[in-house]
């Protein structure tokens, strides 16, 4: 993430900023489109940056990846979410979030939901694994939960 797309302002915008984003096309789209533009943005983005790192169906195990994807999208990187782990169980991959970019400054039991970072994990895992994948937001920060899980079936 060397390249600056901006001369003196860098590559970084607010929290604020896009949460604004999201929240206009809400009112100008609603909830639903919204969400699926969202996410699908988000799964573009996941499967770009994977490229990018030249992950794209890559010989490595998925946990070595994930570490890579992860500071792509956590401090060192773009600052989308910290992966703080991806599990396997089968044909179930469950990914466990936190500090999202979705969730930031949500009051306790909104009803928000993470749909760029969804998207963003579910594209990236798309890409890592070679199969198309459904995901869900099943667990939230903001409804009790330790994490923001997304959990991903192939179709």
């Amino acid at each position: 993430m060397s390249d600056l797309l901006r001369k003196e302002l860098g590559n970084f915008n607010s929290v604020v900023c896009f949460k604004a984003v999201i929240t206009g096309m809400e009112e100008a789209l609603g909830e639903k489109a919204t969400a699926i533009a969202l996410t699908s943005a988000g799964r573009t983005r996941g499967r770009k940056l994977v490229k990018e790192l030249g992950l794209s169906g890559a010989s490595i195990p998925l946990e070595d990846a994930v570490i890579k994807l992860g500071q792509a999208l956590g401090k060192e990187g773009t600052r989308l979410c910290i992966i703080d782990k991806i599990t396997t169980d089968g044909d179930l991959i469950k990914a466990y979030t936190s500090e999202t970019v979705c969730s930031a400054g949500e009051v306790s039991n909104s009803e928000r939901k993470c749909t760029f970072t969804l998207g963003a994990v579910w594209g990236a895992l798309e890409e890592l694994t070679n199969k198309r994948l459904k995901g869900v937001h099943t667990e939230s920060v903001l409804r009790g939960g330790t994490h923001d899980v997304f959990e991903f079936t192939p179709l």
